[in-house]
């Protein structure tokens, strides 16, 4: 059984930084191309980032791009969402997905896996 689990989240001041980790239990992580989406109280679940199962190729929503960097450590099957400018707005649950195969895109179909998501609360 594939486990996808997120960490990090917590309360920040708007202008500060938080890191979020993702780490996958059941599948070789190298395998793996990951997103992170969230869901803003009230919105459906959007994009937040993505990047490719080597690493080389990222993408990032309009909203976030410029703030946030996603990035992984394939020799510690480790993958990161830095948040950096955070504003009110990017209150949520922030998920972490996963799907085999070089790249996932920007659709929460095109996962696989999912983990249960962890808060980003960001005080004004």
């Amino acid at each position: 059984q594939v486990q996808v689990v997120e960490s990090g989240g917590g309360l920040a001041e708007t202008g500060g930084s938080l890191r979020l980790t993702c780490t996958v239990n059941g599948y070789s992580f190298n395998e793996l191309a990951l997103g992170w989406f969230r869901q803003r109280p009230g919105k459906e679940r959007e994009f937040v980032a993505a990047i490719a199962r080597r690493g080389a190729t990222s993408d990032y929503s309009n909203s976030v791009a410029g703030r946030f960097t996603v990035s992984r450590d394939n020799s510690n099957n480790i993958g990161y969402l830095q948040m950096h400018t955070v504003e009110p707005d990017d209150t949520g649950v922030y998920m972490c997905a996963a799907v085999p195969g070089p790249w996932g895109g920007k659709s929460p179909e095109d996962y696989r896996y999912w983990g249960q998501g962890t808060q980003v609360t960001v005080s004004s």
